[in-house]
């Protein structure tokens, strides 16, 4: 999983991890944010099924989740040949950017990008469903909505919901059952590799 610092990979993370044991599964996950604050890159793990270290090294990961799209594109070496991405397609654009000193790349040019390595790939207004949903910070609870309802983990939506009532605070679960069913929903075809 892949995104900047204020986006709640970490939590998405640690919701899955949860959720995971919950069922019984073996779940081994680690975090890489080094200096990142808001705006820094944050990557995390989770392995599933009797794994013992949290490290991927690159070819590896079956399925990438990125929060951020550039994010995504900057972990894809990370995928196995054959691998699945999930990908909100809201930029939240890097300082270099914002103060016009670098490009962010084009979003056609990027899902092209991530679709030749991928063996299917769907993007989602992640940041928009959340807002939809109630707060822009529950957009990570939209790509998990999106990733359980596509089959791309050991278990489904249900237990998804599940988890959001079960371990995010109280405050904040109506608004992430939103954006999970919204994620869920989110129609855009998977495009399979050529």
């Amino acid at each position: 999983m892949t995104g900047v610092g204020g986006q709640g990979t970490l939590t998405a993370t640690t919701l899955l991890a949860k959720i995971a044991l919950d069922l019984g599964l073996e779940v081994v996950s680690g975090e890489v944010h080094g200096m990142a604050q808001r705006g820094g890159v944050v990557e995390s793990t989770l392995l599933i099924g009797g794994w013992r270290s949290p490290r991927i090294t690159f070819g590896e990961a079956d399925l990438l989740l990125g929060f951020e799209p550039l994010e995504t594109l900057r972990a894809l070496p990370y995928l196995r040949p054959g691998g699945r991405v999930f990908s909100s397609s809201d930029p939240l654009p890097p300082i270099g950017v914002t103060l016009q000193k670098e490009r962010y790349p084009d979003m056609d040019e990027l899902q092209a990008t991530v679709r030749a390595v991928a063996a299917d790939a769907l993007f989602l207004p992640c940041q928009g469903l959340g807002h939809k949903a109630g707060s822009i910070q529950s957009g990570n609870s939209a790509l998990l909505g999106a990733v359980c309802a596509a089959g791309a983990l050991p278990f489904g939506l249900d237990a998804l919901e599940i988890g959001i009532k079960k371990h995010l605070p109280a405050k904040i679960t109506d608004e992430n059952l939103k954006a999970a069913r919204l994620g869920a929903a989110w129609h855009e075809p998977i495009r399979p590799h050529p």
